[in-house]
């Protein structure tokens, strides 16, 4: 009966995330692989690349969505890479929240960049 009850109390430590941050990391994979190989397809398609060029392709809507859901699936690709990194080396709670509220910060502050950037052109 002891060996019951000892197999049955389990201690939980971290976050355990698991599955769902295993396959946030593979499907953010996969968006960025996409983007890159249209951008690659895109460039070495123009013949002559010039700023022009290079200015025109941004200026498609679908070309900023596109840049747009790419740059955000690598802001959530660091995110969960870097908050794994801070629950697994940094085991001051209050410095490891501190780190994790300044990633965040730092990913939305990009994202709002990257925004103003794109449909600036």
């Amino acid at each position: 009966m002891a060996d019951k009850d000892i197999g049955t109390k389990r201690l939980v430590v971290g976050a355990h995330y698991g599955l769902k941050d295993w396959l946030a990391q593979r499907v953010t994979a996969v968006v960025m692989a996409a983007y890159t190989l249209i951008l690659l397809a895109l460039f070495f398609g123009a013949g002559e690349f010039s700023y022009e060029g290079w200015a025109g392709m941004f200026a498609r809507q679908w070309f900023k969505i596109a840049t747009f859901v790419a740059f955000v699936a690598m802001f959530y690709h660091v995110w969960v890479g870097m908050r794994d990194i801070w629950m697994d080396y940094i085991k001051p709670v209050t410095l490891r929240l501190t780190l994790q509220a300044a990633t965040i910060l730092w990913l939305v502050g990009c994202a709002g960049w990257l925004a103003q950037i794109l449909w600036r052109v």
